[in-house]
């Protein structure tokens, strides 16, 4: 990540109450990131709780649009900064901010260029796992999950060990197109890792019946996608399925679709739910993979600010970012 990334649409801001440590807000401690500010913060830190955060923004909606959703996603990165910027900073650890990836949405039949964005999105996010970060990306349409997954297998920090891949989602996005689209991420994950002769580590929480054809549900059994379907989710089923999940991995991969929350609390996403987990139980599945030590990368998707009510889907993402992080 030696190259500077496009500068975020939306600048970090927020109430001041002071300029000290306990006044802090999210909008006074980001620090804008540099190779050498982030190493030398890894160098001073003294453990996971501790370990420098990155977040790097994937600007793009290209994957929705041919997906045929509803466009908006691509503004997703500044709306979550936005709604991150006036909280209260109660972290221990410091977090750089490396701008956004941006990528062109295209017109009928002449496409943007999302993977040339997914791979650019991938060699910067390696850049920062090798280098010691606990990264966040910040979508973005789901095609920031193959983004992401591009950037996992770049690293370092990732060879020889069993990773696994978490999906907070309403949908398998499992689906088989020409292209690549926001619903096709994890069917290019597993295609790529079989190549690799691996089999994908993928587990699902939040499926919604309804909204997965019978041959999203074949392809995922013929996968063996361990999946929840939301309307059994409980806190105390979901501790059960991520313990298990947890449980054979060496490190997480976690991919949150804000889709997976109901209607209400989320509305601001290509495809409300109507179900969807109930945010408490999503936040304590949060919190029990930031203090399992293997989360290595996360990343939230699918906030669409054009569909939003009074901000409440930005301030969900930005509430699970600090969760993530803290």
């Amino acid at each position: 990540m030696s190259e500077p990334l496009d500068i975020p649409r939306v600048p970090w801001s927020g109430r001041n109450d002071g300029d000290s440590a306990e006044h802090r807000r999210w909008w006074q401690a980001v620090r804008p990131y540099s190779p050498e500010a982030l190493s030398a913060a890894v160098a001073a830190h003294d453990g996971e709780r501790s370990r420098p955060a990155v977040l790097l923004g994937f600007r793009s909606e290209e994957g929705v649009r041919r997906n045929k959703g509803r466009l908006g996603a691509a503004e997703g990165p500044g709306a979550i900064r936005a709604a991150l910027g006036p909280l209260a900073f109660h972290l221990d650890r410091e977090v750089f901010d490396a701008g956004d990836v941006a990528v062109a949405t295209g017109r009928d039949e002449v496409p943007g260029d999302l993977e040339g964005g997914q791979e650019r999105f991938g060699s910067a996010l390696a850049a920062a796992l090798d280098a010691g970060a606990l990264t966040v990306g910040l979508g973005g349409g789901h095609e920031t999950a193959y983004a992401s997954y591009l950037g996992l297998t770049e690293s370092e920090r990732t060879g020889g060990a069993r990773v696994g891949v978490l999906n907070l989602d309403a949908h398998f996005d499992l689906r088989s197109e020409d292209r690549a689209t926001s619903g096709t991420p994890f069917l290019q994950m597993a295609r790529a890792e079989a190549a690799e002769g691996r089999e994908l580590q993928y587990a699902v929480l939040g499926i919604s019946t309804p909204n997965n054809t019978r041959a999203l549900f074949e392809r995922a059994d013929e996968l063996r996608v361990r999946y929840l379907l939301d309307e059994y989710t409980t806190w105390e089923t979901a501790e059960s399925f991520v313990e298990d999940f947890l449980a054979d991995l060496d490190a997480l991969y976690l991919t949150i679709d804000l889709d997976v929350l109901p209607a209400p609390v989320a509305p601001g996403v290509s495809a409300p739910a109507a179900v969807g987990v109930p945010l408490e139980v999503i936040i304590a599945v949060v919190r029990r993979i930031a203090a399992s030590g293997k989360l290595l990368h996360a990343d939230i998707a699918e906030l669409n600010p054009a569909f939003d009510v009074d901000g409440r889907t930005a301030r969900v993402a930005a509430r699970l970012v600090d969760t993530l992080l803290g």
